[in-house]
């Protein structure tokens, strides 16, 4: 996403404000009305709901999103606020991916630059940001896929058996690295002297 525009200069608010978040049941539409019935009245409480927008916990027609309610879970609320800060300021996290308040001058550079905003500006978004931080866990790291024990299993499977279709024999040269897979198709016959053949060849040009 890059770098919210959103930003409040109730910042000192925002932790009373998603603890009312966490123990109250979620409306249908986050309006206006509601935050003035939570009793945030002034003009700089109403930044809340773009922000809320910008960190994914609204729909853009104020409707709570899954993230929303994942976050009223309280085990669950500094983990999902982290993944919400990661994705609404992600050039914050290419920066520095676990900022402290000893970078907020590096911080306030970026909104600034990034916003092309006033050294004021710039200073309330990086408040409103810490303001948000120190409300999450950064520590939940998304875990690459790895291969499974059981896929490498199947994959050192032993190959298959089919008398109709025939005979799959796999040949390894250890010290190269080489892994052949040889098919061989047997004929329809009830002569087992022509099986014998066949494997009697085998051995001796391929296995010794």
């Amino acid at each position: 996403m890059g770098l919210p525009t959103s930003y409040t200069q109730a910042f000192g608010s925002l932790e009373e404000f998603f603890s009312r978040i966490r123990d109250a049941q979620a409306p249908e539409k986050f309006t206006q009305q509601i935050l003035k019935d939570w009793g945030y009245k002034s003009n700089n409480h109403r930044p809340f709901i773009p922000l809320l927008k910008s960190l994914g916990f609204l729909s853009s027609d104020g409707t709570p999103t899954q993230r929303y309610h994942e976050y009223r879970n309280h085990a669950k609320s500094k983990e999902v606020m982290g993944e919400a800060l990661k994705e609404a300021y992600s050039d914050i996290f290419l920066i520095k991916a676990h900022p402290t308040t000893k970078d907020k001058d590096l911080v306030q550079g970026k909104f600034k630059s990034y916003h092309n905003a006033s050294d004021n500006v710039a200073k309330l978004h990086t408040n409103t940001f810490y303001a948000l931080l120190n409300l999450a866990d950064l520590s939940i790291e998304t875990k690459k896929a790895t291969p499974t024990e059981d896929n490498q299993i199947k994959n050192q499977e032993p190959p298959s058996v089919n008398a109709k279709e025939g005979i799959t024999s796999e040949l390894q040269v250890s010290k190269i690295g080489l892994h052949y897979n040889i098919q061989i198709h047997l004929p329809a016959t009830k002569d087992v002297e022509v099986y014998n053949a066949i494997f009697k060849s085998l051995k001796e040009h391929l296995i010794d």
